[in-house]
């Protein structure tokens, strides 16, 4: 199956971050066969060093960077739909509500598709950043709905949790609430 996903497209980075996997895995051991805890803590340290985790002004930066995208999108792109079909007229009172979910379907679809496919949203990318796993890989869907639906419905819902980026300033590893509910990183990307 992973063979079919290196042949499935031509996308260099994709392509480039599974050989990157693939040597990964074959310099390293077995998994957790024969490795006692110490070797297993050895190994994890030693993936750490190589990164170089994203830091708060740049993540936010490239956040901005989405944000004021998404915004110009959605009012190209959503905003005159909506003014067409008269459905703010003949929704009235829930137009308001309407329009909040619609943009949060849209904001969600774009940072959970662009970092499952691609490992980084245009921002980062602007910016040389990228989400990975523990190990280092793209994130499984399993992570990415954790990451950008709990985790970020979380900062969304509740006006005061938005202090809670701040925690990207000071963990060691430059985490925000959303990346440690997915076990996520942000780092620099390699060139």
């Amino acid at each position: 199956m992973e063979q079919g996903m290196i042949n499935r497209g031509s996308r260099p980075r994709r392509s480039r971050i599974l050989q990157q996997r693939k040597k990964r895995q074959e310099r390293s051991l077995q998994p957790s066969e024969g490795l006692n805890r110490q070797e297993e803590i050895e190994r994890e340290t030693h993936y750490a060093k190589e990164r170089h985790y994203a830091g708060f002004w740049m993540r936010f930066w490239a956040f901005s960077l989405d944000a004021l995208m998404l915004l110009s999108l959605r009012w190209l792109l959503i905003g005159p739909i909506l003014n067409l079909t008269d459905l703010r007229y003949a929704l009235g009172g829930m137009y308001g509500f309407f329009d909040l979910v619609v943009s949060a379907v849209f904001f969600f679809a774009y940072f959970a598709l662009m970092t499952k496919f691609y490992g980084a949203t245009i921002g980062k990318m602007v910016f040389g950043l990228r989400v990975v796993s523990k190990e280092g890989d793209l994130l499984s869907w399993r992570e990415v709905i954790f990451r950008e639906g709990v985790g970020r419905v979380l900062h969304q819902s509740f006006a005061l949790l938005y202090i809670l980026y701040i925690t990207v300033a000071f963990t060691s590893t430059k985490q925000g609430l959303h990346d440690m509910i997915a076990d996520s990183y942000v780092i620099y990307e390699k060139r």
